[in-house]
């Protein structure tokens, strides 16, 4: 929300009405603790205010020791005005109407008349202000402008110039959001545009969230164009699931079919915003390269069957035999629980893991929240943020740009987070692992390339109020697993994040080897892929996984699924691994089936379904089940409800997980 610059409470009147609001507080804001509306174009609650637009003009005045009230001469901008004691604001005077309607009327003087064929077109807000507030005729008969229409800025943003009204917001979300300050104003007047420097390509990470935050139709998604129109959507809450952020969005659809995504607000994991990988990366509900049809190898090819068969072959082959699976980052909580408890009591096998990278994560600490960051004095980042942790990054920036957090940055190679570094360690390759025992004071990181004094400024600034930022992209790095031993050290909180999905999902559901201490340990990653490898293993289960995708080995899985006998493929789309398979099954993807997710802060959220299931497609829970019950009968369970009902009585982690709790912005694990 906007700022705030005082906590303490004064005393205004709004339209004859008193109200008690935070000193400082912006008038466009206190209106709105009535029910209230000031117009506005420029102005946005998550960016500093600008006054470009005019169109939040409002009366003001002051009460005098007699009660009279003296209003200022001119009409106050809204969204610049700070509340202070005895203020008096009138919102719908003849005054405040009469300029409503000179700056629309100034606004649409060259505006095009492209209502008709414009995406904004039903969801406009110069629509929509021009027919609350605006004039009922024109009186401009001149010719318009004539500007360059649907000029591409990149493969995502497509500018439409006729159509821009120079509010700015493109061009502050990019200086004071993400930070790339890609976008700037060019030229003055009538000529004014908002471009890249050079005309250079758009290529920041979130150029999305400039077409949602524009007021018109001048910045418009080049996949969404002309493909609906808004009455012609429909629109559900969802969850992003590309990235272990677990963006809160908007799923548009039409026809069973993915069309858009827009950020929704979540203050405790992304405010309102995504990144292009999310907004943009959707897709794959489209494609097709989905798995519709159970699939059983026949000779060199595969055959079309029903669940019964696969079933049937699945039970000869995994029954009492030496087994495995392993599970993707884009599966369900109910999917790997009930992955991991059929292989445990119906298979008799602890070889379960979901851990993909170089270095397997032992311990995983209990990560702190991502809105937690803003309130750190001091924030040690390892890694490629943007890339990673898009979400995170933000944060981060945030904190240091509206907090004055001091930011330090690890890495091997530049970084977006170096621009507003205050510190920058960057050390070669393959050495994070001294780095960060240098940091904990165990160590000189001698040869990392990193000087002994700024070694000693980073330590200087080391504190319980640090935040140690993370991801488990470390692991991948030569030395990855000793700087995530070291961070552990390292004083301050630890935000050490997965990038998967669900990877906290399915730490807390138990896939992996180790899960059930009192049982025999079973083989991880790496060794289950050795022993197909070797053909020490009978049968091979991969579930919403491609390893050539994820392992960094590519031999190694080569050999693993050409020597394993039997390796059943269960994913939403075909990939490079379901040429090796026994048996393929087709899994529904997130948005057409119920169930939660865990984000990389530990916070389960829900998605319904919203699409239709692809053909045969299954949950990957209920196929586990029906498999379990028909090689061991029992009352099953009949839905992802019950699943997660049983998943919050058997584990720990899960307590008091509920469906109905998970409304709003979800609930942390352990919470």
């Amino acid at each position: 929300m906007a700022a705030i610059a005082d906590s303490t409470l004064v005393t205004i009147t709004i339209n004859d009405r008193e109200i008690q609001v935070p000193k400082g507080e912006l008038i466009v804001e206190s209106v709105k603790r009535l029910g209230l509306e000031i117009p506005i174009f420029c102005y946005h609650p998550r960016m500093k205010p600008v006054g470009m637009c005019r169109m939040c003009l409002v009366e003001v005045g002051f009460k005098g020791p007699d009660g009279s009230v003296r209003k200022m001469p001119k009409p106050q901008a809204g969204c610049t005005l700070p509340a202070s004691d005895g203020m008096v604001v009138y919102t719908d005077t003849e005054m405040v109407h009469r300029d409503r309607k000179g700056v629309l009327e100034l606004l649409l003087i060259n505006h095009p008349l492209d209502c008709p064929i414009c995406d904004r077109g039903g969801e406009c807000p110069l629509q929509n202000n021009t027919l609350f507030y605006g004039p009922s005729t024109s009186r401009y008969v001149e010719i318009k402008r004539h500007l360059p229409k649907a000029f591409p800025l990149s493969e995502f943003v497509t500018l439409d110039l006729e159509r821009c009204i120079q509010c700015g917001r493109c061009v502050r979300f990019t200086e004071e959001i993400s930070g790339d300050a890609e976008l700037a104003f060019r030229f003055r007047g009538a000529n004014m545009t908002p471009s890249t420097f050079e005309l250079k390509r758009f290529t920041s990470k979130f150029s999305g969230n400039v077409i949602e935050i524009c007021p018109v139709g001048a910045l418009t998604s080049a996949k969404y164009r002309f493909r609906a129109r808004p009455w012609d959507l429909e629109t559900r809450p969802a969850v992003c699931t590309l990235c272990s952020n677990g963006c809160n969005v908007w799923f548009d659809y039409r026809v069973q079919k993915m069309v858009r995504i827009n950020g929704r607000t979540n203050e405790s994991v992304n405010e309102e915003w995504t990144c292009d990988r999310g907004k943009f990366g959707h897709d794959f509900y489209n494609s097709s390269e989905r798995l519709t049809k159970v699939l059983v190898r026949s000779g060199d090819g595969f055959a079309g069957a029903d669940w019964m068969t696969a079933y049937a072959a699945i039970s000869e082959a995994f029954v009492g035999k030496k087994v495995a699976g392993l599970a993707g980052p884009m599966v369900s909580n109910e999917g790997l629980y009930q992955f991991q408890k059929s292989f445990r009591g119906v298979f008799g096998s602890n070889h379960v893991d979901h851990r993909w990278t170089r270095h397997l994560a032992t311990s995983v600490p209990k990560p702190e929240p991502i809105a937690a960051l803003e309130d750190a004095k001091t924030i040690v980042v390892f890694g490629s943020l943007a890339e990673e942790l898009p979400i995170v990054f933000l944060r981060v920036r945030k904190a240091w740009f509206k907090h004055g957090a001091k930011v330090v940055v690890v890495h091997s190679a530049s970084t977006e987070a170096d621009s507003f570094a205050h510190l920058v360690l960057r050390c070669a390759p393959g050495t994070e692992g001294a780095v960060a025992e240098a940091l904990a004071g165990n160590g000189s990181a001698e040869g990392s390339g990193v000087s002994a004094s700024d070694l000693a400024k980073a330590r200087e600034l080391l504190s319980d109020a640090t935040a140690i930022v993370a991801s488990h992209a470390l692991l991948n790095a030569e030395s990855g697993n000793r700087a995530m031993a070291a961070l552990a050290s390292v004083p301050g909180r630890k935000h050490l994040y997965a990038t998967g999905a669900n990877v906290c999902g399915a730490e807390a559901a138990g896939v992996r080897p180790d899960a059930q201490p009192e049982g025999e340990q079973g083989m991880d990653t790496h060794a289950i892929l050795t022993a197909a490898a070797n053909g020490e293993l009978d049968a091979l289960w991969l579930l919403g996984c491609d390893p050539f995708a994820l392992h960094f080995d590519r031999d190694l899985l080569a050999r693993a699924l050409a020597n394993v006998p039997f390796l059943v493929v269960q994913d939403i789309a075909a990939s490079e691994a379901t040429n090796y398979a026994s048996v393929v099954l087709p899994m529904t993807a997130p948005a057409e089936q119920d169930g939660t997710y865990t984000n990389c802060e530990g916070r389960v959220q829900r998605m319904k379904a919203i699409l239709p299931t692809k053909g045969d497609a299954e949950p990957a829970w209920k196929v586990f089940e029906e498999l379990a019950i028909r090689i061991k009968p029992r009352t099953p369970l009949f839905n992802a409800r019950e699943v997660i009902e049983e998943m919050s009585r058997t584990l720990p982690a899960f307590a008091g997980v509920r469906y109905e709790n998970l409304d709003g912005e979800g609930v942390l694990l352990g919470g």
